[in-house]
């Protein structure tokens, strides 16, 4: 691997040049391939090229015997000591570094490549000299390699820059020239690892393939990484082990370490997950101990099951050879592996262990996913280890006639934090999935298609949700009968829409016949039987009875709370519908005041970053207008819309919801209310996106109006002015927004009192709508008349003055 210069290189010569020990160790990325060995003959040939060094030893430090070897070899050649006693030569060689008063210095540097077990060196550390350097190059991070002058540095991965650099000079020196894209998608295909870098270069330029061609190929889950680097014979650079193989030697010795033989599965059962991050909850969990109790390497076995603590343990022995990175501090990224480290794992196990790992890391993942997702960071590392399970290893999820769960569980997690149609689409591709493997009847295609009409609907699609339930039913009622728990469920899923649809009369109908058979099939306390009332309520209230929907709310939270208890989601939802319809009664005021105790409720319940926490925000905002508090309004509705896009990200929805709500305040009446939501809209637009963006030109805008309206004449003014300036350099002076702001600031001008200046910005934009729209647009019709408005309002107010 032809060497390129790194900033490791350049903390090796600060290290080293001062004196003492240096030891090159890989950390975060860990893992060999890194090129530690590259860059220790890269400082040796430069001192030597230097006259820097008089003596330099080089050793394969790989084990005791080899450090003691290599010592006796350079004590045979420099000392001319016995051959016949390798032990006595390595010492005299050691003595022969120490410093000595009288003797002419001799500069030496002593290289310890590749040191696989600190305890190796136990012993035989070369000594400390001011004379001489000492370079050592492990996989291993133990605390016992500092100290005593020596210093760790850390060698990681090629960063994507210098990996394509890197990439493009071997191709080019072989006179193949890639494009940039696929140059950057190579270096990025394999983790930006030295070692793999340099190996698929070879293999290309012996394969004749391009890039492209050997990208698809790596992509190819058919394919074992073996397959994709050059025969051993014509490694580049004189490697001596492809990266399929590079980190065999490592996993032997972790799984030597205590506790022994459990490094091994549980790097297995890691090469099923995200390589960005698995939570450590999902390595400790019940499923991961019994795989890892069931599959202990063999010879190693230990009649007592594997505790948590052993599989922390098991995961620092990984950590500590570099095939890990662990950080507990970070609890749900705590460990990550390099995508190359798991793929030759993969495909070094059976077809039916591999199977079983992904199961196993099924299993593990259902086990660590809460019920109620209170951490939506655990969340969604919990969906993209799923994700990865997937890809790697789908064919496992579909084992002993059925699906995984947590291919059901990841879906419901999309919907739960708020992402309804990447549900939907989750359940669509699951539905094909199960359709195709399993059979259209099977209950995992049936589950599968119940989910994605509920997100259907969710997303926004009432009516084709409708559909799919219709059709689903007579599927189920031919599958399990008319009377089976899940056909009367989807019945009650298709009349429930039906009140969404504009029938709610027809919905209710159907849900009351539907609540006398689930009392008679489960009985009245079964939770369908009360989701069922729920849902009856609802289409009361749909159909203008409100004050019934109330008193059936307030009937059925007593027995929800009964029997599922006051925290129960359930529970929740019913006294959320309560409020609701209590307003919608006529009692907007107690709509307001239990939609605030029931926020504080679902917080302490849920945690501050559930979806429902937002969907409370928003009921709250809307009762307490409602109520006539407009300012306590405004302050829930921009609170609703900050956690919204703390939680969620930027997204325009959002800001255009929080748009027609501000406007709305204005528009009933509470001006200074929707000046403040649009204050608080500008004031993020401005901070993320900047003050050229038109979502926050926009916002700015709305502000200015509504400043005006709620009588700050002045501000408005101020307000467009600025819009302006920046619509100028944005979009232009000819633009149908910049003539607009022009129009609101003339007009906010004039009202402010500056009548003057109002008749020169009305006759700038009649030159402006004059010659963009033409003498006969309306536009420039309004302008005119605004014009000789103006002017007249100016000339009053001079013949005013000069009376005066």
């Amino acid at each position: 691997m032809a060497f390129r210069h790194r900033a490791e290189a350049d903390q090796l010569r600060t290290a080293l040049d001062s004196g003492g020990t240096a030891v090159l160790s890989q950390v975060l990325t860990g893992t060999g391939g890194v090129g530690k060995t590259q860059l220790a003959a890269d400082y040796a040939r430069t001192a030597l090229k230097n006259g820097t060094v008089d003596v330099l030893v080089w050793i394969s430090a790989s084990s005791r015997q080899g450090i003691i070897a290599g010592y006796a070899q350079a004590g045979i050649e420099l000392l001319a000591a016995d051959p016949d006693k390798p032990e006595q030569c390595a010492r005299a060689f050691l003595a022969w570094l120490e410093p000595k008063a009288g003797q002419k210095p001799c500069r030496w540097l002593v290289v310890l490549d590749d040191v696989a077990d600190p305890a190796d060196m136990r012993g035989w550390w070369p000594p400390a000299s001011p004379h001489g350097r000492v370079l050592v190059t492990t996989r291993r991070r133990e605390a016992v390699l500092t100290g005593a002058g020596r210093r760790v540095i850390a060698v990681g991965l090629f960063t994507p820059q210098k990996a394509a650099e890197y990439l493009t000079a071997v191709l080019d020196e072989n006179h193949r020239h890639e494009p940039t894209d696929q140059i950057d998608g190579l270096a990025a295909d394999l983790g930006y690892l030295p070692l793999a870098l340099a190996q698929a270069a070879a293999y290309i330029v012996n394969a004749a393939i391009s890039c492209a061609d050997y990208r698809q190929r790596l992509a190819d889950r058919r394919r074992k990484l073996a397959d994709l680097l050059p025969e051993p014979s014509v490694l580049p650079d004189d490697q001596a082990t492809t990266v399929a193989a590079t980190w065999s030697l490592s996993i032997e010795h972790a799984d030597r370490l205590r506790p022994v033989g459990l490094a091994r599965p549980m790097l297995q059962l890691a090469a099923m997950l995200d390589p960005n991050g698995i939570p450590e909850t999902v390595l400790t969990s019940d499923a991961a101990l019994a795989h890892l109790t069931t599959h202990r390497t063999p010879g190693e076995r230990e009649p007592t099951p594997v505790t948590a603590e052993n599989a922390v343990e098991a995961l620092r022995a990984l950590h500590r050879l570099s095939l890990v990175d662990h950080t507990p501090g970070t609890p749900h990224q705590s460990v990550r592996i390099h995508q190359l480290i798991q793929r030759a794992t993969r495909d070094n196990l059976p077809s039916d262990q591999r199977g079983r790992a992904a199961r196993a890391a099924a299993d593990a993942l259902i086990d660590a996913w809460p019920d109620i997702e209170r951490d939506t960071a655990l969340a969604q590392a919990l969906r993209a280890n799923t994700d990865t399970l997937t890809r790697h290893a789908e064919d496992a999820l579909y084992q002993a006639g059925g699906a995984h769960l947590v291919l059901f569980r990841t879906g419901r997690s999309l919907g739960q934090s708020g992402q309804a149609a990447a549900a939907r689409d989750h359940f669509q591709h699951l539905a094909t999935e199960t359709r195709n493997r399993l059979g259209p009847y099977h209950p995992a295609t049936l589950t599968a298609r119940d989910h994605r009409a509920h997100w259907r609907d969710e997303a926004g699609d009432p009516a084709g949700a409708a559909t799919d339930f219709a059709e689903l039913l007579d599927d189920f009622e031919q599958v399990v009968g008319p009377d089976h728990l899940h056909t009367l469920t989807i019945r009650g899923s298709l009349a429930a829409l039906q009140g969404k649809t504009g029938k709610p009369a027809e919905a209710a109908a159907a849900l009351a016949e539907l609540l006398d058979d689930f009392e008679q099939v489960v009985g009245p306390d079964n939770p369908h039987t009360l989701t069922t009332r729920g849902l009856l309520a609802r289409s009361w209230g749909e159909a203008g009875e409100a004050a019934k929907a109330a008193a059936a709310f307030a009937e059925l939270e007593v027995v929800i709370r009964r029997i599922l208890g006051p925290d129960h989601p359930e529970a929740l939802t019913v006294r959320s519908n309560l409020a609701v319809w209590r307003g919608k009664a006529g009692d907007a005021a107690g709509a307001a005041t239990a939609l605030a105790e029931l926020l504080g409720d679902r917080l302490r319940i849920l945690g501050p970053d559930h979806p429902d926490l937002l969907n409370a925000r928003y009921e709250l905002a809307l009762w307490l207008a409602q109520a006539g508090d407009a300012a306590g309004s405004a302050a829930a509705y921009a609170k609703q819309l900050m956690e919204r896009l703390r939680i969620l990200g930027f997204d325009p929805h959002t800001l255009a919801q929080h748009t027609v709500f501000a406007s709305w305040l204005g528009e009933e009446g509470h001006e200074a209310a929707a000046a403040a939501a649009f204050a608080e809209q500008w004031e993020y637009t401005l901070r993320v996106l900047g003050p050229d963006h038109l979502e926050a030109l926009a916002a700015h805008s709305h502000l200015a109006q509504w400043r005006g309206r709620a009588g700050d004449a002045a501000g408005a003014a101020a307000a467009y002015a600025e819009v302006l300036e920046h619509l100028l350099h944005v979009l232009g002076p000819d633009h149908p927004h910049t003539l607009a702001t022009r129009g609101n600031l003339a007009q906010w001008r004039g009202r402010a009192g500056d009548a003057a200046g109002a008749v020169a910005a009305f006759a700038d934009l009649l030159d402006h709508t004059w010659r963009v729209l033409g003498p006969d647009h309306p536009h420039t019709l309004t302008a005119r008349r605004s014009l000789s408005h103006w002017r007249g309002r100016a000339e009053g107010a001079s013949v005013h003055q000069s009376t005066d």
